[in-house]
């Protein structure tokens, strides 16, 4: 692709980086920020170096957040005696979208997943577990597994099933209304939300 300026093959470039985003794409959205007002492009400047220096993640969940405990994790209207696990951040949203759970959640950061060399050291369960065995205000009866419907997701499942066994909680899992291999972020609130009501017992024996 030839650019009849070094400054707009520089932009498109780096907003080909993002994910889903071609050349061809980058390269209308660079010329629609030309297009723009002075301010529109240093209000959009300002609040991605806001997002990226000053988002944090929550010192007990793990989801985005403003604070060190996210709104969630210290609002006294959850039910802390839920947590929903889910693989990443996007999860959370989808679920919270639905309306139809009130608890508290905990971000993996990923799944098990051998072949791209993610075991379980690499995701936050050990983190999950300290929450349990040192809960605080955080008394938790029941861990709902909100993982994908896919091997990795499933080995994932079993794996923290097996380790919450010494701990006399209950277990459960979303009800497979979720296609096989789909990921929570792109099904639909309802069919979510049906699934998170409809949850089953989950056991790793």
């Amino acid at each position: 692709m030839n650019f009849p300026s070094k400054l707009i093959e520089n932009a498109v470039n780096e907003i080909s980086k993002l994910p889903g985003i071609g050349k061809k794409t980058a390269l209308r959205l660079a010329l629609h920020l030309l297009k723009q007002k002075e301010n529109f492009t240093d209000d959009l400047t300002a609040a991605l170096t806001a997002l990226r220096k000053e988002v944090r993640y929550c010192q007990k969940c793990h989801n985005i957040s403003d604070t060190e405990v996210c709104s969630i994790c210290s609002s006294n209207r959850r039910d802390k005696s839920i947590i929903c696990v889910v693989e990443d951040i996007p999860d959370v949203l989808a679920i919270e979208n639905t309306a139809q759970y009130n608890g508290l959640y905990h971000v993996l950061g990923g799944v098990i997943s051998p072949i791209q060399g993610i075991g379980p050291d690499d995701l936050k369960i050990e983190a999950l577990l300290q929450r349990i065995e040192e809960p605080g205000e955080e008394k938790v009866s029941e861990v709902i597994l909100a993982l994908p419907a896919t091997m990795e997701g499933d080995t994932t499942s079993f794996f923290i099933t097996r380790k919450l066994k010494e701990f006399g909680i209950k277990v459960s899992t979303i009800a497979r209304g979720i296609p096989i291999g789909g990921e929570l972020e792109y099904t639909d609130e309802i069919t979510l939300g049906r699934s998170i009501l409809t949850r089953v017992n989950y056991s790793a024996d």
